[in-house]
Parts: C-alpha cells; structure tokens; sequence
C-alpha cells in the first residue's frame, strides 16, 4: 500500500469516524434550517424547489423544513405575483439575525481553534487545504483524472482559492 491509500485511510478515520459535536452540528446544519438559511441569505429569494435541490432534499422535506421555519419566524413564503403557481421563500429580519449569530459562533469556534494550532501551522492548513479544495474541483470519481493542463488552468485560474 502506498503513502496514498494510507494517507486515504487516514483521512477517513479521522473525518468520519472520530467525528466532533461541531462537525455533527455542521452535519446536521447542512441539512437543515442553518443550511436554508445560508442558501437564502446567499442567494436571496428562492422557491422551494430551489431549496431542495441545493439541500440534495426531497420537496417533501422541504415543505416540512419551511413550515417550522415559518412557523419560528425565519421565513416568508408568497405566491409570486407573475405566476401563482410559484412560491417565493424569503429571509426575515429574524432569519437574517439566526444566520448572523450561528455564523458569528461558527467563526468564534474556529479562530480558537486556530489559536490553538498556532499561527504557522493554521497558515499551513489553510494552504494545503485550499489546493485540496482545489484538486477536489477538478477530479471526479468514475472519470479520467484530470490532465496537467487542467490542472495548471485550475490552480492559475484562482478556481477555488479565497
């Protein structure tokens, strides 16, 4: 076996099987009110199958999803004036307010996070993690492996980089 498939199970153990609280938390979020409504502050109004697509959810999760939202006081849903077969979803200013604050957590999570790694070995990670990111964009399971030519066009392109 190959530094690759060790570093492969490595990585495996680690993310998946030891998960954290916060990475179930984001888990959970992402499937849920915290991702709806960084979907909605990002994109702004959206329909709900919008939202289903975006939160790989059936429409039927969905509707559940937006009504207990609705019903805490996240979201608005009306029917668009132009065409009455379309609902329209939106943030509140509560919505607005519960996407701030669990962001601002999140932030505050991580920076002590990163606090504890020290500086060199954050910037590190942020490096190494943004050419991950990078190379994830561009390879694809089931297909050919991307060509170097790809791959320089994606790492000068800026594709996924901050």
């Amino acid at each position: 076996m190959g530094f690759e498939q060790e570093a492969v199970d490595e990585l495996w153990r680690t993310a998946w099987c030891h998960r954290s609280d916060m990475q179930r938390e984001l888990s959970r979020g992402s499937q849920g009110e915290l991702f709806a409504i960084r979907q909605l502050a990002h994109h702004g109004t959206m329909t709900p199958s919008q939202l289903a697509v975006a939160l790989n959810a059936t429409t039927g999760r969905v509707s559940t999803l937006l009504s207990a939202m609705e019903k805490k006081g996240l979201i608005t849903r009306e029917v668009d004036p132009d065409d009455r077969r379309v609902v329209l979803v939106n943030l509140t200013d509560a919505g607005r307010e519960r996407g701030r604050k669990d962001m601002e957590e999140l932030r505050d999570a991580v920076c002590w996070i990163f606090s504890q790694m020290g500086e060199r070995r954050t910037r590190e990670f942020v490096d190494l993690s943004r050419e991950f990111v990078t190379y994830m964009s561009i390879c694809r399971p089931g297909q050919p492996r991307p060509t170097p030519e790809e791959v320089r066009k994606a790492f000068e392109g800026g594709e996924n980089q901050a």
